[in-house]
């Protein structure tokens, strides 16, 4: 048996998530969110594809569609925040890194902020608390600025449709009706909006529902069919595009008692 790659706690909430433990090297891959990602006590690697050098980063920032490989160093603890592009400190990353590639975070978050996350995490506080700091610190990497206003609200009202009804089966067509749009003028505001086709972006949202129910002590096959995966071959190439390794060598902790991963805002 393969040992895991990444033996972590994830929590999600409404337009970002945290997976927050220790983690090996991960091969090459893309996906849809923009990823913050370090080590609380050394500096984490990072390249563009497995051929390139690695590059150390204090606190590095890879773009939404931008590929990247990642070495987390298995014995140092660290985190990899995922913010969705369509929110607004999505908007205000995009802004500010677009066409950076991979690139260090300018300004690095506080040590306060870093403290207090590392603390709620090694302590495992519970999802309430990891997540209030995971929010402060992106807000303290935005510096709370507001982004251009440029987001439709036909397509948040999508977004929004689609994260509501993950479990089911989602057609463009349904999606173009909650938008009050057709079809094909749908399809191209949705990729203008969120860089992504509709299809990808509800594959990566089932794929960020699977941890949350692996938090909650499902199984990985029945983790995939309640995100709305057709089976558990699907959630593998999936999860192999999206983090460049299979989903059985994620090891998430499920969450304690009490302390579940249940999205809210």
């Amino acid at each position: 048996m393969m040992e895991p790659i990444s033996v972590a706690q994830y929590f999600p909430w409404n337009g970002g998530a945290i997976f927050v433990g220790t983690a090996g090297a991960f091969p090459a891959h893309t996906h849809q969110a923009i990823q913050i990602c370090f080590l609380f006590e050394e500096r984490i690697r990072l390249r563009a594809n497995d051929a390139d050098p690695w590059g150390d980063y204090a606190f590095a920032i890879v773009p939404s569609r931008q590929p990247h490989a990642m070495d987390g160093a298995k014995n140092h603890y660290g985190a990899m925040i995922f913010v969705e592009p369509e929110t607004r400190e999505g908007r205000v990353l995009t802004e500010r890194y677009h066409g950076r590639g991979i690139a260090e975070m300018d300004p690095p978050p506080a040590d306060e902020v870093l403290a207090a996350l590392f603390a709620a995490a090694v302590e495992r506080r519970g999802r309430p608390a990891i997540v209030e700091q995971a929010r402060r610190l992106v807000q303290s990497l935005t510096q709370h600025a507001q982004p251009a206003p440029t987001s439709d609200e036909r397509i948040e009202r999508a977004v929004r449709y689609v994260n509501d009804n993950l479990s089911l089966p989602i057609t463009l067509e349904e999606v173009a009706r909650v938008a009050c749009l057709s079809p094909g003028r749908f399809r191209h505001l949705f990729v203008e909006q969120t860089g992504m086709g509709l299809r990808q972006y509800i594959l990566w949202r089932r794929f960020v529902s699977v941890w949350e129910h692996r938090m909650n002590g499902a199984s990985l096959s029945t983790a995939a069919h309640a995100a709305g995966f057709a089976d558990s071959a699907h959630l593998t190439r999936t999860c192999r595009r999206m983090m460049g390794v299979p989903p059985s060598l994620l090891d998430i902790s499920p969450a304690p008692p009490g302390r579940g991963a249940a999205i809210s805002s």
